[in-house]
């Protein structure tokens, strides 16, 4: 088999061409005005814009000319609010750029596979992002600001396209909950010329947290003894439940769906009741004030405890252990003291206590009359500071005896503004699915010290300068984390918080609540086992010592991909600037985690490499290895022929082994691996290839290799069916796709079976990616017929000129050679959000075959299908070998899992 690679080629080294590439900014989408006379229409859209009598104005020559509206009655904004008396929240919209080119293959698939914009649920928005945002009440004028500069308040259209003046009348109607809609209303007529329509606030809650318990899969969680754990709720299960609001008093609301609920208790002693009280004893001028003061404080100085009644023991009858407070503030009944003799600290974790155990105790109280097994806790007193949801967690936990738990939301300060977002109609989100939904977490100047600042920096050049000044900055700069979570002493309370300093670090950072991105053309994956219990990650990052080995693989890798990046934008000054920003950015979002695991949510090594993405093109590095990949695919290219020249000169037993052993040689070919970069310094790509394929023994780590041939070639001369169609998860670029993928595709077409690749939407590492794959097999095809009849069969070929040598003389079937998008940008594969391209290529097929280590271990090892599934992989990290194996490096995975 070595022999067949020609000398040629040994010396293209895979060095990176310095080459400029078109840089693309992700930027809010303008909508470009139609035409006079003409009307939008969008099935369930929100209220549509009225263009009777639109005419021009101005020049007509000009290049976006001003266009007046002037029957537009109806509101057209993206954008609501809920003011409080603390903070403004805001919840916006904005709508995706329509990137992707409907070329004829896409046109031929989506014919091919019935898949049409009827077939499908009509959605107004077809795609886009949910931002949040928080200013303080007292910066209003920010705020505003921030609106006009976007233009949110009318449908965030720019103002050279849709004019301030064409829509600033009465008609212009935001949405708006809280104190300050009645109490900011002229001001908001003053400064942007909209009404403030104002939406009751109970109603807001309810309808925020159930769309949020619905469409968020990790939007849930516990929080006891500084550990944060995500809930799965079902949202067929959701209702009843109770949501419990703590703001300046207490509501507790039972929820029973959509619309449907009653105020059945409450309380005055609430967040107000804490800040008031502890403005008043402890001289505070801020409500985060006073919480840092409780991170410094020792409430046994003033809380009267068990202990202190029974002479320091636990009353152990009645389940009481000596730390259990007695009396909140009992202790100072019995001292001759003054209030100044008293530390403020010690007074602010006093009224914590006091005020967090009576809000979960009365919760709890109010659960267990109405029979609700699910407590859901919210509102401005709790912030996502950890010391208070362990108290009321605490305080749930004991009264209930174990049986409750008390559960908080990720975005539980955004409830109101999201449920008058919510209330627009028409607005197109009442059934948004949860696969539908993608949190992203950019980088922005909210993550500057933990404190409350305005909207994440959108501008790039703005995103360079505060990266640069962060790096001036050092310690100045640091990412928000949490306090050290206390210790327990029994199952009373707890010790003396632990300080991180003298800033407040509360999990309340803007940072740790991301952009929601609507993707309406993803699916759930249909040929998964059983979609609820499936979990793509397999590594467990929860662990601790796991989590901070993967996040030191990221940091080590860090100088060599921002050396990539900047070569493939021509390591011009501009890219050495953004490649130091990105790893500026990364290595900031690394820390974070690091403190906090659960910071965005729960953590799979899934997130990790999609966040690392997702980070350079922010900073615009769309495609890092670009260039690496077009010469990888070019020196694979050139020797393919010699490989499918001997391939077809062999038993159909051996050809298949070889096939199969060619996919686990190829696929060492991955730069986002330690081993392999080190590699590539030591030799061409057809000498690693040639290594690999030498080194190479059965039995492999997993092999099941003789079963898959069973069922491929038969027993006893019984030759079963071909299967009908196969999805091909594919890798790498270079050898890993040309000499591997593509021969088991040849020959699977070969057998009669339809072959669908499945390739990255965006770029990742060194992945192929579905808009690069036509072009390889139109290179490949030139030189096979199979490929070539398969291909054309497949709407491969139709803008491709190829030239191709003499036709076999073997009869060759006519099935169609597809390639489609997966819906993502990652060296991972989470099944629960493909494109409908691959949801609907999957209805028929009944072989699925994942490849590479990202989308066959890393995801996807323990994963269950309705199908026969192939997982072919090289393991290129010595820790996932040893852990999850009981192997080595370069130990190969051959899985086959017959049909569930």
């Amino acid at each position: 088999m070595a022999d067949l690679i020609k000398n040629p080629v040994d010396g293209i080294k895979p060095e990176i061409e310095d080459r400029t590439s078109t840089k693309t900014e992700e930027r809010e989408t303008e909508m470009a005005p139609p035409a006079a006379g003409s009307s939008i229409h969008r099935s369930g859209s929100r209220p549509q814009l009225d263009l009777s009598g639109a005419a021009i104005q101005g020049n007509f020559e000009e290049r976006d000319p001003t266009i007046l509206l002037p029957n537009q009655s109806d509101d057209i904004s993206h954008l609501a609010l809920d003011i409080g008396g603390s903070l403004i929240k805001l919840v916006y919209f904005s709508r995706h750029e329509n990137k992707s080119a409907e070329d004829k293959r896409k046109r031929s698939m989506k014919q091919r596979f019935g898949i049409s914009n009827g077939n499908r649920r009509s959605y107004p928005i077809l795609g886009g992002r949910l931002h949040f945002v928080k200013f303080e009440t007292a910066k209003i004028n920010e705020c505003l600001d921030f609106i006009k500069s976007k233009q949110l308040h009318c449908g965030g259209m720019v103002a050279r396209c849709w004019p301030t003046d064409a829509l600033s009348n009465e008609n212009v109607v935001v949405k708006a909950t809280g104190g300050g809609a009645y109490k900011f209303t002229d001001l908001f007529k003053d400064r942007l010329g909209v009404s403030l329509d104002k939406e009751d606030e109970m109603d807001c809650l309810v309808a925020g947290a159930n769309f949020l318990l619905k469409a968020i899969r990790h939007e849930a969680f516990t929080h006891m003894e500084g550990q944060k754990e995500f809930v799965q709720i079902d949202q067929n299960d959701l209702f009843p439940y109770l949501l419990v609001n703590i703001g300046s008093g207490v509501s507790m609301i039972k929820v029973d769906g959509d619309g449907k609920f009653e105020r059945v208790s409450g309380t005055n002693v609430g967040g107000g009741t804490y800040w008031g009280l502890g403005k008043l004893l402890t001289q505070c001028k801020s409500f985060d004030e006073l919480l840092e003061l409780s991170q410094r404080g020792d409430n046994r100085t003033i809380d009267m405890l068990v202990g202190d009644i029974y002479g320091g023991m636990d009353y152990s009858k009645i389940g009481l252990s000596a730390s259990t407070i007695a009396s909140s503030f009992g202790k100072t009944i019995s001292e001759n003291k003054e209030l100044e003799d008293y530390r403020p600290e010690d007074i602010s974790l006093s009224l914590l206590r006091m005020i967090s155990y009576n809000i979960g105790q009365i919760a709890y109280l109010n659960a267990l009359r109405f029979g609700l097994k699910r407590i859901f806790f919210g509102g401005f007193f709790i912030r996502g500071h950890a010391y208070t949801m362990d108290t009321i967690s605490f305080a749930v936990q004991f009264w209930s005896k174990g049986d409750a738990k008390a559960m908080f939301l990720r975005h539980e300060g955004f409830l109101g503004a999201l449920g008058a977002f919510m209330s627009y109609e028409k607005h197109g989100l009442d059934d948004v699915m949860v696969h539908q939904l993608v949190e992203r977490f950019p980088m922005g100047a909210p993550y500057v010290g933990g404190k409350i600042h305005g909207p994440p920096l959108g501008d790039l050049n703005e995103k360079i300068s505060w990266m640069e000044k962060f790096v001036q900055k050092g310690t100045e700069i640091i990412a928000p984390v949490p306090m050290i979570p206390p210790g327990t002493t029994g199952l009373g309370g707890f010790e003396v918080p632990l300080s991180r300093g003298d800033t407040l670090r509360s999990d309340a950072s803007s940072l740790n609540v991301g952009v929601l991105h609507l993707v309406p053309t993803l699916d759930v994956f249909p040929l998964l086992a059983d979609s609820k219990m499936y979990e793509p990650n397999t590594i467990d990052l929860s662990d601790h010592g796991e989590l901070e080995y993967w996040l030191t693989v990221l940091s080590e890798h860090l100088p060599d991909l921002v050396d990539k990046a900047v070569a493939s934008e021509g390591g011009t000054d501009d890219a050495k600037r953004r490649g130091d920003a990105f790893s500026r950015a990364f290595s900031a979002h690394l820390a974070r985690l690091m403190e906090e695991p659960a910071a965005y949510g729960k953590l799979g090594l899934a997130n990790l490499l999609e966040l690392r993405e997702e980070c350079l093109r922010e900073f615009q590095f769309n495609d890092a290895y670009r260039s690496i990949k077009q010469r990888e695919n070019e020196a694979s290219l050139a020797v393919l022929p010699d490989l499918l020249m001997e391939l077809d000169s062999m038993s159909e037993e051996d050809k298949l082994f070889t096939l199969i052993e060619g996919v686990l040689a190829a696929n060492i070919f991955d730069w986002g691996s330690r081993a392999c970069v080190d590699l590539y310094h030591k030799g061409t790509i057809i000498e690693i290839y040639r290594m690999s394929r030498k080194k190479m023994q059965r039995p492999w780590r997993v092999d099941d290799f003789d079963m898959f041939k069973e069922r491929m070639l038969g027993l006893s001369g019984k030759k079963p069916p071909p299967h009908k169609r196969a999805l091909l998860f594919v890798d790498n670029s270079g050898a890993d796709v040309v000499l591997g993928m593509l021969p088991l595709a040849r020959e699977l077409l070969r057998r009669g079976t339809e072959v669908v690749l499945v390739a990255n939407s965006l770029p990742a590492l060194n992945d192929v990616t579905a808009m690069e794959l036509p072009d390889i097999v139109a290179e490949a095809a030139k030189n096979c017929d199979i490929l070539r009849r398969a291909a054309e069969a497949g709407g491969l070929l139709v803008d491709a000129m190829i030239n191709v040598q003499e036709s076999s003389k073997e009869e060759l079937p006519s099935v169609p050679l597809m390639v489609v998008e997966n819906g993502c940008g990652s060296p991972c594969i989470d099944l629960r959000q493909v494109s409908s391209e691959v949801a609907a290529a999957a209805k028929d097929a009944d072989l699925v075959i994942l490849e590479g280590m990202g989308r066959a271990i890393h995801t996807n090892f323990n994963a269950k299908f309705k199908c026969d599934a192939l997982k072919l992989a090289m393991v290129k990290n010595q820790r996932l070998a040893e852990k999850l194996l009981k192997g080595n490096i370069y130990d190969c995975v051959c899985r086959f899992e017959p049909a569930s």
